[in-house]
């Protein structure tokens, strides 16, 4: 009896003096990264992880953008929300507008010991996500801006320059009809629809998508998006349809998979897709500038941008947020930030890390990955620094279910247009409505 009394003592001494194993502070980190960029966000959080010991970075896919949003929502109604949650940029305004429901970005790193300086992001990301007072509400972690990709095996059968890709819609709709003619069943798609045909299209010829500066000087703005230059591209876009050298592969980034399978020659998407394209096609590859067209003054300016940045939910304890600090501070690193981009095709949204990786040698390597860049760090005007509308998912929405009719011919380019924008003002009205 003695002799299992001292073993206890001794085992109760050596559990005091042995120092405790602190548990790890859980970070829930909910994103729409699926296929090759669903890889890298596993592999930052894992990379994060390994970096040190405090605390732990658990990503978890919760589907398309539209629904890892609407979830976000609901958790923080429940009371359950992520830490951090990747809202893409249409949901921006909304977010902005969700008082109480989050923490700017920048008060949780200051409040968190680190440096905050708005000035070494590229100017036109850090615009976007900052509120009229200069602090910035999100951290943008996949910045990304639409550019165009063809297929160089493609061009050559068709006896197209593989070298020159086409820079207006007049060339690309040209192109189309050779790839056609060759044999291609799908010569040009796009994904995105609204975000590639209307809202990049927009500011890439200085033309309002919507009244109010886009949205940026109030919210009682209104779609400009059936005015008499978009009318006529998706005019082009509908004949293009008809005669079968533009093919509607649906909705977001569901066509994305059709370029870099070889099914379609031509597509205008994400620069984020240049993850996917170089991990998986078979056939050499050529990247762009979005095309537009030659004869609006002012075009080409700069489009828009697209992706998703961070957003920190309100409720959690002081030291998760200080975690969330720490992991914001580690995307944050120049050698993260290069890393990233040339892995993804996402922008630099820091001017060092753009800086690192044109030294790097990179851009010279890989022919068209500066593409995106150089499109985003032109001057940006009141008309092209971006477009920040209430409901915006619900526009886009609109726009897809609009334009469908134009593919299927049930309604004229003008008429699905000017519905779209009819539809999208009540939208925009009722969050006007809304946030008073």
């Amino acid at each position: 009896m003695q002799l299992k009394q001292l073993a206890l003592s001794a085992a109760i001494a050596l559990s005091v003096c042995a120092p405790a194993q602190a548990q790890q502070v859980e970070i829930q980190w909910w994103h729409s990264m699926s296929a090759a960029l669903g890889d890298w966000v596993n592999d930052l959080a894992k990379q994060y992880n390994a970096s040190q010991t405090k605390y732990k970075v658990v990503p978890t896919y919760k589907g398309t953008y539209d629904e890892s949003m609407t979830g976000a929502i609901a958790a923080f109604r429940a009371g359950n929300a992520p830490h951090i949650i990747q809202v893409f940029e249409v949901g921006t305004a909304t977010m902005m507008a969700s008082k109480g429901a989050i923490v700017p970005a920048a008060k949780v790193l200051n409040d968190g010991g680190f440096k905050f300086d708005p000035t070494q992001y590229v100017s036109a990301v850090a615009g976007y996500y900052t509120a009229p007072n200069g602090q910035m509400l999100s951290y943008p972690l996949n910045s990304s801006t639409t550019i165009f990709y063809y297929n160089k095996d493609a061009f050559k059968k068709a006896g197209l320059d593989a070298d020159k890709p086409p820079k207006t819609w007049p060339e690309v709709f040209a192109a189309a009809s050779k790839l056609k003619a060759s044999g291609h069943s799908c010569p040009l798609t796009t994904s995105w629809i609204s975000w590639t045909q209307l809202e990049s299209f927009s500011l890439w010829h200085n033309t309002l998508f919507a009244s109010k500066n886009n949205g940026f000087d109030g919210n009682d703005a209104q779609l400009q998006i059936n005015t008499p230059l978009h009318v006529r591209h998706f005019e082009n876009l509908a004949k293009a349809s008809k005669d079968g050298s533009f093919v509607y592969k649906g909705r977001g980034n569901a066509p994305d998979a059709s370029f870099p399978s070889g099914e379609c020659a031509m597509i205008t998407g994400s620069s984020g897709l240049y993850a996917r394209v170089a991990k998986e096609a078979k056939f050499a590859y050529g990247i762009s500038a979005l095309p537009y067209y030659d004869d609006v003054k002012g075009a080409p300016q700069n489009t828009a941008i697209g992706g998703a940045s961070l957003w920190v939910m309100s409720g959690k304890k002081a030291e998760e947020y200080k975690g969330v600090a720490d992991f914001l501070n580690f995307l944050n690193d120049t050698k993260v930030q290069a890393a990233s981009h040339q892995r993804t095709g996402y922008l630099p949204v820091t001017t060092a890390a753009y800086k690192l990786t044109e030294a790097s040698g990179f851009y010279e390597k890989n022919p068209g990955t500066d593409v995106a860049v150089t499109q985003m760090i032109r001057k940006a005007t009141d008309k092209s620094r971006g477009i920040r509308l209430g409901n915006f998912v619900q526009i886009r929405t609109i726009i897809d279910e609009e334009t469908e009719q134009i593919w299927s011919g049930k309604k004229s380019p003008k008429e699905a247009l000017d519905t779209a924008a009819t539809r999208g003002n009540e939208q925009l009205a009722r969050f006007a409505r809304a946030n008073k």
